[in-house]
């Protein structure tokens, strides 16, 4: 991924009126006691606090989370939007970790629970959509589908709205199916192919230890995989 990220500069669009996530306001919060202990292990491998200052997002915004699962980042997203920011937590019915993410939709006020499609937010109504550790497996087991979601995505953004992917880096050509990966080259393909804008990829959790050639629950990565993040962007 390092040898294209000198390419991305031409499609930055960083507006100067931004005002930058307070990257130390969100670390105290994510410290606090309420939140599980289980949570706070996965911590020094997610990053959150550096990864999302660099997508972009800015208190008071609202943020859809994308197949959510139990909600780790749906909490730390919570945290870092707000109490005037909300946050979608998006999830199928049903899913093995409903019990999980519910109690945590109750204990955090300014979180809604979501379980229905992406297409029922209204048009151009979330500032910033998140798909973490998981769209290798909406592109990789049906790539139509996963051009179908991101199609709902674009809906659901406002103008200059920022899609986020963060995943498990595979290597071009490789088995990335069955290794639970996706390729940076892929990635980008699928989402430039429906209509986003790359306006950035960072090396945040890059690990050189990962060489791709395992799945992300393979004990010997400790489930410290090397990842992409990348940030698109709704013109």
């Amino acid at each position: 991924m390092k040898s294209v990220l000198s390419l991305l500069a031409v499609f930055s669009l960083v507006c100067s009126s931004a005002q930058a996530l307070d990257i130390a306001a969100l670390e105290r919060a994510m410290a606090n006691p309420d939140r599980p202990a289980a949570d706070k292990e996965r911590d020094a491998s997610r990053q959150a606090p550096a990864v999302l200052d660099f997508l972009g997002l800015e208190a008071g915004m609202t943020v859809l989370d994308v197949n959510a699962s139990g909600g780790w980042y749906t909490e730390v997203l919570s945290y870092a939007v707000g109490p005037n920011g909300k946050v979608l937590m998006q999830n199928r019915p049903g899913g093995n970790s409903a019990e999980a993410a519910t109690a945590r939709a109750n204990r955090l006020g300014n979180v809604e629970e979501w379980l229905t499609p992406i297409s029922d937010a209204p048009a151009n109504s979330v500032d910033f959509a998140i798909t973490a550790l998981n769209f290798h497996d909406f592109h990789n087991s049906n790539p139509a589908a996963a051009q179908g979601i991101l199609g709902q995505l674009m809906a659901v953004l406002k103008p200059g709205g920022i899609l986020a992917v963060i995943d498990h880096e595979g290597t071009f050509g490789a088995d990335n199916v069955s290794l639970h990966r996706i390729a940076f080259e892929d990635a980008v393909k699928a989402v430039l192919e429906s209509g986003f804008v790359l306006a950035g990829a960072s090396d945040i959790l890059h690990n050189e230890a990962d060489d791709h050639t395992v799945g992300p629950f393979d004990p010997s990565l400790g489930r410290n995989t090397d990842r992409l993040v990348l940030k698109f962007m709704k013109l």
